[in-house]
């Protein structure tokens, strides 16, 4: 199986080192993985202390080949309506394998924290983030999957931390992945909101959705942040993939590569 969302140390919020989640996904039997350390921009900020430094994370994925688990180097890019250039500009430093596009920020805050949801209804909360999706992702080129599009599911400050369910927001979703397919774009299956909220981050409606609307890429990774996490539900995750595409993928050299399943 492939985890294709992971972080080390080299990630603001990361915890381990690259050998030790090396050491984890060989143990519990992973075939690829995928470095994917956080790009996210702080609109709020003239300090980007979420971005890594590339030095940093050069040294700590100069790992020696690994027999039976294939390494490969990513970015988590934070997506934002008008960072677009910032990201083009960044994303050529580095021969990533793969690039997730996610959102962290909205309206110059932190989605994961209360001062984004106070003032709210829930319901507002999650469609102006999902307007705000939509608003990336047409903006958007560099990356190859969505990360997470149902992330508020498992956002710390979630007053009810329940899936986020494809029917209350069916309009705005079908644009966003309408919006995919058209650039040929994929989606991930993060399966950190399992122990958050009890879901895969989107759960199989969306994916049904995605692929009823032609999407064609889909990736599956943990989200993890510690050794312990690596791998964590990705097989259940790659099960439900194969009932809806009947493949999942990798990336090299930000080509998709497809396995089937």
């Amino acid at each position: 199986m492939f985890d294709y969302h992971l972080h080390t140390r080299v990630s603001f919020d990361g915890h381990d080192t690259a050998e030790n989640m090396v050491k984890a996904a060989r143990e519990r039997g992973l075939k690829a993985i995928c470095f994917t350390d956080h790009m996210d921009y702080d609109p709020a900020s003239d300090v980007q202390t979420m971005c890594f430094d590339l030095q940093a994370y050069q040294r700590e994925y100069a790992l020696p080949e690994i027999p039976g688990l294939k390494v490969c180097r990513g970015v988590e890019f934070g997506l934002l309506p008008d960072n677009r250039e910032t990201i083009r500009k960044d994303i050529p430093k580095y021969p990533y394998d793969f690039a997730i596009g996610s959102l962290h920020f909205i309206d110059g805050i932190d989605v994961y924290y209360p001062e984004y949801w106070e003032g709210k209804t829930y319901h507002y909360a999650i469609a102006h983030y999902m307007d705000e999706v939509l608003r990336s992702v047409i903006c958007h080129d560099d990356f190859d999957v969505l990360g997470h599009i149902t992330y508020l599911g498992k956002a710390g400050a979630n007053p009810r931390m329940e899936p986020i369910l494809r029917k209350d927001f069916r309009e705005v979703v079908d644009e966003i992945f309408k919006v995919l397919v058209a650039k040929g774009k994929g989606i991930e299956i993060n399966t950190s909101g399992m122990d958050k909220c009890g879901a895969f981050l989107p759960d199989g409606d969306y994916l049904r959705r995605f692929r009823e609307l032609g999407g064609q890429i889909v990736t599956v990774g943990s989200d993890a942040h510690h050794a312990d996490r690596v791998g964590q539900y990705c097989r259940e995750a790659a099960q439900l993939v194969q009932e809806i595409f009947g493949y999942v993928c990798t990336f090299e050299g930000r080509k998709p590569v497809f396995h089937k399943l």
